[in-house]
Formats: C-alpha cells, sequence, structure tokens
C-alpha cells in the first residue's frame, strides 16, 4: 500500500502559497493632513506636495494616495482661511478637474458625507468616456470648518476601474471627517 502525505502536508501548502500572494485591496485608515479627515485607502499611501491653480491664487494641496487593482485612490487637501475663500477655491477645483478629464459623460451633482459644511457644499463627478485609453473617473469634493476658522478642502477621486466592483463604494463611505 503506498504511503499518503500525513494530513498536515495540504495544509503547510495552502499556507505557503497563501503567504506568497497579498490583497489586491489591503484597506488602511490614513490621516489626511493635520485637519482630522481618515481616508480608508487600499494599499499603502504615497504622500505629496503641489501648487494647484485656483481661480487667481496659487493654492498648497497636500494629496494623498495610492494605486491598486487597476485605480488609483486619492485625496488632496487645502485649507482655506474663510468660508468665502474655500467657496471660491473649491468652485475654481471643481471646474479645473472638469475642464481637464477629457470624458464623454459627465455626470455631476449635489452628494452628502457626515460633519462636512453646508457651505460650501458636498459637489460629486462621475465622469465615463466611450474612447479607448481614457479612464473613468469618480470625485468628491467636501469640507469642514475648523475651530480656528479656517476651512479644510478635500477633493478624493478614484481614477481608473479598480478590479473589485466594491472598491469605489468602499473608498468613498471610508471617508470619516471629526
Amino acid at each position: 500500500m503506498p504511503s499518503l502525505p500525513s494530513p498536515s502536508w495540504p495544509v503547510l501548502a495552502l499556507a505557503a502559497a497563501l503567504g506568497a500572494c497579498s490583497p489586491t485591496f489591503n484597506w488602511r485608515e490614513v490621516p489626511i493632513a493635520d485637519a482630522g479627515l481618515v481616508a480608508l485607502l487600499p494599499c499603502k499611501a504615497d504622500r505629496a506636495q503641489r501648487a494647484l491653480p485656483l481661480g487667481a491664487e496659487s493654492v498648497q494641496v497636500d494629496m494623498t494616495g495610492c494605486e491598486a487593482g487597476g485605480a488609483t485612490f486619492a485625496v488632496a487637501h487645502a485649507a482655506a482661511t474663510s468660508p468665502a475663500q474655500a467657496e471660491a477655491w473649491l468652485t475654481a477645483w471643481r471646474t479645473a478637474t472638469h475642464g481637464q478629464l477629457g470624458v464623454a459623460q459627465v455626470i455631476q451633482g449635489p452628494a452628502t458625507l457626515p460633519r462636512a459644511t453646508a457651505v460650501p457644499a458636498p459637489w460629486r463627478l462621475d465622469g465615463q468616456s466611450a474612447q479607448q485609453g481614457v479612464a473613468p473617473v469618480q470625485v468628491l469634493w467636501f469640507a469642514q470648518s475648523q475651530k480656528d476658522g479656517s476651512v479644510s478642502l478635500y477633493q478624493a477621486t478614484v481614477l481608473g476601474r479598480p478590479s473589485s466592483p466594491e472598491a469605489t463604494k468602499t473608498f468613498f463611505e471610508g471617508l470619516r471627517l471629526p
């Protein structure tokens, strides 16, 4: 009678195989800037800063994001000194983003996010393209007033078509303001 492998052999082989694999979406909570927003990102975040022209001003924007499952997940943050400045910047930010998309179909309108300010109000944009090579994009802009009177502005973006249909929903539902 031939000898059979011990019962632990399949378990060890499975454990070794699983250890060699990493999940496509490894969700983690990531603080955004110092304003209190926590985002749920599907991978280890990279951070960068850049100047963004918003209307007549050049605004310093902090960006946090990563790529996973065929899409880029990112949150950008800027700090306005007043609600009026925040409203002007967010309007300019939405206009600039919409102008850069290069997508054929854009659906946009009001959005909701717990604890976001009413003015400027949260706004959502979904862009799809019939052209090959132009990635779909989903963007959410929102703001939160700070105790010192300043206003934190945010742009949360998913660029591309994630390999998991639930990834975009998880990302946007994972945005938490204090």
